[in-house]
């Protein structure tokens, strides 16, 4: 699709790998690749079946293993999550099946558009990065140019088959009036908030209520298991010190290696563009005297960057003088590559039109094809040489250390000695107490919390600091039963909290049961029982009421009249008493301004909920067709392999 577009400039590749991680991984829960599905009729792997395509299961197997590492999904959950995601790509691919099904089609032309209106900045002056580059990135995400097409224009059939579903959809001028009223009307409250701490005095409890209290409760009181650890951590910095490869072994590695230091034939190239793209036909001979004057004056002894920034359209080049850094053959376009190579450097190229407009080049720098001598790369082979063994090293440390200690485990201070790992004794450690030397761990928690005696946790990554450790289980103390002495303040605050909270209930009904005998003199019944009273100013559904908190805590108060008291209502930091005391009418003149914005929020919010019964329905018709055919056995299988 791509093969018109024919540039790689540095700048661009980099900007199009990142948009491209954006954009595969934005789309990620729908638009999984066709992994292993081309040419497979293997039934065992065939997850669902849709019209023609099939989801196979090394495709949500990826998926789900990318969930896992990227820690968006905890793997206990991942059995109960796998069905909902494979019915959500059924149900993506018998959208997109219906679409066609109803005429809808999506050309090469308008997947093409799609993705330079996604990432505009992929094609400056209309040059794309190049069908390498493309495909490059894309292998990255473990995706082809196919399937990333092809996902693509899955998409925009849904997308049309939800325009159709969206103009569809009609709003009253009731209901954007309804609306309006809803989301512009305020009132005014009385409130009483009542704390806990208000009663903490009155909450207190005698020292037999406090042992009444533990013996009837006295099981709920445990001293939880205890583990003394030994654990062993292997530090990547300290190996790093003690790596080093000798020049003998660097020059066999480059020896080894000769064509990854081979340089094509590059140039360094300054540029100034004039585009006439987008521009009249009429304008051409306009932009071309004016590449001609600056020509012109390059010649006489501008400063060519100066030029280059008062003039450039090319803005990305521009700031930089022009400067378009290195570039090798295959990189620009045919017109610009032609002439750059031709010239030696300090030399300026004549006005060159191309299909974009008129350029300018100079070239700073030309050299010839080579290969890197030696002492040149020797720097970057030896930090390779050093990564690349103590990788191997932390690698083989960890698994040794395991290893060693599941044969040996009352002597993990000799695996240490012999693997040169820092020996650290925690005892007394019980889940969430953090070890000094490991820092919270959340990894290290999981791998210790259900090992028994003279057990090996798994090796587990530190952050920061690229460490490992793994732990053996020295001793365990049996988790008992508390005695009133080691919890008796645990149960008196107990206690305390209870009694205030259920005064805080007691006071609280009083207060609403007292202002409504008092025909809903909130205040004056407050008053009486030593509480304070305060009154808000108008607000919104969307406001907050000042001392308060957000007003979604008083929503019951739109839909009352005035002189109601409600409650009592949960606070951030207490409970309240409300009163309405006026309702304010939203303006309605304001109501032409906002109409077609609240039109249009109504008509996606009601096309979203038809679409999820559409959604629903087609994939049930489509179901009793035979167009969707799910493998539940092989679905219960991967569920099986994920549980395992």
């Amino acid at each position: 699709m791509f093969d018109l577009f024919r540039s790689r400039q540095k700048t661009t590749r980099i900007l199009l790998g990142a948009i491209l991680v954006v954009v595969a991984a934005s789309m990620l829960l729908y638009l999984v690749p066709n992994y292993g599905s081309a040419g497979s009729n293997a039934s065992d792997l065939v997850v669902a079946e849709v019209g023609k395509e099939v989801i196979t299961a090394p495709e949500v197997e990826r998926l789900l293993r990318n969930q896992m590492k990227g820690r968006q999904l905890p793997p206990e959950v991942l059995p109960a999550f796998l069905p909902q995601m494979v019915n959500e790509m059924i149900a993506q691919r018998a959208l997109a099946y219906e679409a066609e099904r109803l005429g809808f089609r999506v050309s090469d032309a308008d997947v093409a558009n799609a993705i330079r209106e996604m990432a505009p900045n992929l094609f400056p002056d209309g040059r794309f990065v190049g069908q390498d580059m493309y495909a490059a990135m894309l292998a990255q995400q473990n995706l082809t140019i196919p399937e990333f097409e092809g996902d693509l224009k899955r998409q925009m059939l849904i997308a049309r088959l939800r325009d159709v579903a969206l103009e569809g959809t009609i709003v009253t001028p009731l209901e954007i009036e309804q609306e309006y009223r809803k989301k512009n009307e305020k009132i005014k409250i009385e409130f009483v908030k009542l704390t806990q701490e208000k009663y903490r005095k009155e909450s207190q409890p005698s020292a037999e209520d406090v042992q009444n209290y533990f013996k009837v409760n006295s099981s709920r009181y445990q001293v939880p298991e205890k583990k003394d650890l030994a654990i062993l951590i292997a530090d990547q910095a300290k190996l790093e010190q003690s790596v080093t490869a000798s020049d003998a072994d660097l020059q066999r590695a480059y020896s080894q290696n000769l064509n990854e230091f081979r340089m094509p034939e590059r140039v360094r190239v300054r540029h100034i563009l004039l585009k006439t793209t987008d521009k009249p036909a009429a304008d051409d001979a306009k932009i071309k005297a004016k590449g001609e004057d600056l020509l012109k004056q390059i010649r006489a002894g501008a400063d060519f960057a100066e030029l280059a920034k008062k003039n450039s359209d090319d803005t990305g080049s521009a700031a930089k003088g022009g400067d378009l850094d290195w570039l090798a053959r295959g990189q620009a376009l045919p017109e610009i590559e032609k002439v750059a190579f031709s010239l030696k450097a300090g030399q300026t190229s004549d006005l060159i039109k191309t299909s974009i407009g008129y350029d300018i080049l100079q070239v700073q720098q030309h050299e010839d094809a080579r290969i890197k001598p030696f002492a040149e790369v020797k720097d970057e082979l030896a930090a390779q040489s050093k990564k690349q063994r103590v990788n191997d090293l932390m690698q083989n440390i960890s698994d040794k250390s395991q290893a060693e200690l599941q044969k040996d485990p009352l002597h993990p201070e000799k695996v240490a000695a012999a693997l040169k790992m820092e020996l650290v004794r925690a005892d007394g450690w019980q889940p969430g107490k953090v070890v000094p030397e490991v820092g919270a761990s959340a990894d290290f928690d999981q791998s210790v919390a259900t090992l028994k005696k003279a057990e090996v946790s798994q090796a587990v990554a530190l952050a920061p600091g690229n460490k490992i450790a793994l732990a053996v289980v020295v001793n365990v103390t049996p988790s008992r039963p508390s005695t009133f002495e080691e919890v008796q303040n645990q149960v008196r605050d107990t206690i305390v909290q209870n009694r205030m909270a259920a005064a805080v209930q007691q006071h609280a009904k009083e207060l609403i049961d007292g202002a409504k005998a008092n025909g809903g003199d909130l205040a004056k019944v407050a008053k009486a029982m030593g509480l304070e009273v305060k009154t808000s100013g108008e607000v919104g559904r969307s406001g907050d009421v000042e001392g308060l908190g957000a007003a979604n805590y008083v929503l019951e108060g739109f839909t009352k009249p005035d002189g109601t008291v409600f409650g009592p209502i949960a606070v951030t930091d207490g409970t309240a008493v409300v009163k309405v005391v006026q309702h304010v009418t939203p303006d309605m003149s304001n109501l032409a301004a906002q109409h077609d914005a609240i039109r249009d929020e109504i008509k996606t919010r009601k096309a979203r909920d038809r679409e999820a019964l559409f959604e629903a329905g087609l994939v049930d018709a489509l179901t009793r067709q035979g167009v969707v055919k799910p493998h539940q056995a092989v679905i219960d299988r991967l569920i099986g392999n994920f549980r395992g």
